[in-house]
C-alpha cells in the first residue's frame, strides 16, 4: 500500500481530527503544529498566538481508496474557509484556513479545488484559505490526539465537534469506515 500525507488547519484540530477519523483510506490522524517560527511549540505557546503555528492535523492515506482532492473537499465542508484567523469563537492566526502542501501536484489541486469550491458557489463570501508549502509537523500532546474519541461529554466536544461531525457523517456516510 502507498500512502500520502495531508496536513490542513481548519482551526481547532481536535474537529478535524474527529471528522477525518472515520473515513475509508484514512490510516492515521495526527494532531499538532505547523507553519511556525518555534521548533517543538507547545500547546500553550501556540494558543498565544505568537509562534505562528496553526492547529492542524496530519493526516496519512490510502490515495487508491481516497483522493487528495476528495479530502480537500470534505475539508472546505467541514469549516468555514471565509474567516480569517477564526473558526466560531476560537480567534487567532493559529486557527487559520491553511493547506500545507507535500508537493507542486498538491499545491495544484488545492488550487484547483479553491477555484472548484469558488465556482459552485459553497460559500457566499470569498475563500481566504492559504496554500502554503509544507515544511514541518509537530505533534501536539498526548491529551490532544484522538480527543473526541477520548473525552465525547467533554462541553466543546458537545456543543461544537458532534454538531459538525454528525452534520460530516450525513453527507459522506458512505465514505466512512464500517
Amino acid at each position: 500500500m502507498t500512502t500520502e500525507l495531508a496536513t490542513l488547519g481548519g482551526g481547532c484540530f481536535w474537529c478535524l481530527e474527529a471528522i477525518y477519523q472515520d473515513l475509508k483510506g484514512v490510516e492515521l490522524v495526527v494532531s499538532g503544529y505547523a507553519g511556525g517560527q518555534l521548533a517543538n511549540p507547545s500547546y500553550e505557546a501556540v494558543t498565544g498566538g505568537k509562534t505562528g503555528h496553526a492547529e492542524v492535523v496530519n493526516i496519512l492515506f490510502d490515495p487508491e481508496v481516497i483522493s487528495y482532492r476528495d479530502i480537500l473537499r470534505m475539508f472546505f465542508i467541514s469549516h468555514d474557509p471565509t474567516t480569517k484567523d477564526r473558526q466560531g469563537n476560537d480567534v487567532g492566526p493559529q486557527y487559520r484556513s491553511v493547506i500545507f502542501c507535500h508537493s507542486a501536484e498538491q499545491i495544484q489541486i488545492a488550487e484547483e479545488v479553491i477555484a472548484e469550491i469558488t465556482r459552485v458557489g459553497v460559500w457566499p463570501a470569498p475563500i481566504v484559505t492559504q496554500v502554503e508549502a509544507f515544511t514541518a509537523f509537530y505533534p501536539a500532546e498526548d491529551y490532544h490526539q484522538n480527543f473526541y474519541r477520548n473525552n465525547p461529554e467533554q462541553g466543546y466536544c458537545l456543543f461544537v465537534i458532534a454538531p459538525k461531525l454528525a452534520q460530516f457523517r450525513r453527507m459522506f456516510a458512505q465514505r466512512l469506515k464500517g
